[in-house]
Order: structure tokens, then sequence, then C-alpha cells
């Protein structure tokens, strides 16, 4: 019987960006990739030798051309597909620099909070936008 190896767990960078309104960006993954289709928030993967924030950072810009001035550590936690493990590094982005455009042609939204659990978003962000729910509903 082979021996089954531990799933690679890959580091990712997330950012919640918010616009004047309060309302967050969310982009579409790439048809034909892992989770196509699927909406997230903006970043990916970190770097060998990258802090999360330098990741999310590098990210942005090259996703979605912000330059980011100013961010917060909103939460970390794992999510597991069949395939892989991802460990979230989540960072609230409260000052950026920069129109956000998709500059790998992805299609970006901007949504109100309460509209996350409708927006088709991936199962990995779930906790994302419920953490974001319960801030709103707290303010």
């Amino acid at each position: 019987m082979p021996e089954l190896k531990p799933a690679e767990v890959i580091p990712v960078a997330a950012g919640v960006l918010r616009d004047a309104a309060g309302r967050v960006l969310i982009a579409r993954r790439p048809d034909g990739g892992h989770a196509g289709g699927f909406w997230e928030f903006p970043g990916g993967k970190i770097q060998a030798g990258e802090a999360p924030l330098q990741g999310l950072c590098r990210e942005l810009a090259e996703e979605i051309g912000v330059k980011v001035t100013a961010a917060l550590a909103l939460m970390t936690y794992r999510h597991s597909y069949p395939e892989r493990v991802v460990e979230l590094h989540v960072f609230e982005v409260s000052e950026y620099s920069g129109e956000p455009q998709g500059l790998e042609g992805q299609p970006l939204r901007w949504v109100a909070v309460d509209e996350l659990v409708t927006a088709g978003l991936l199962e990995a962000d779930a906790p994302i936008a419920a953490a974001l729910a319960r801030k709103k509903n707290r303010a």
C-alpha cells in the first residue's frame, strides 16, 4: 500500500480593500484553473523568504495595481482542499494608492459586506466574510 504524503501547506496572503462606500473588493478566479470562476479576496502565494505582509504588498501591486501603504492583520487560518492546504494570512488594507484594476484579466467587483455570502466566494474565503460581518455588526 503506498504511503500517503502529507498535503503541502501553501502560504497565501489576502487583502480586504474597501471603497469610500465601505464595500469590499473581490476578484474572479480564471476559468480552467484551481477553483476557476469563484470569487476571492485579492492576493496570492507568499514566496519563500517573504513575510506575509510583504507578499500581500507584492501580490496586490502585481495583480490589481495598488500600492499598500497601511494594513493590519485580520486573521490567519488554514483551509484544506482535497489536493492542498492553504494557510491564509488576511490583512485589512486601510490605505492604498492607485485604482484597483484586473491586471491579469480578472474581473473585479466591489460588494457590500452583507452581499459576500451570496457573491460566489471560494469556500476558503468564507471565514473572512464571516469575520467582516461580525465586525460590521459590532460597529
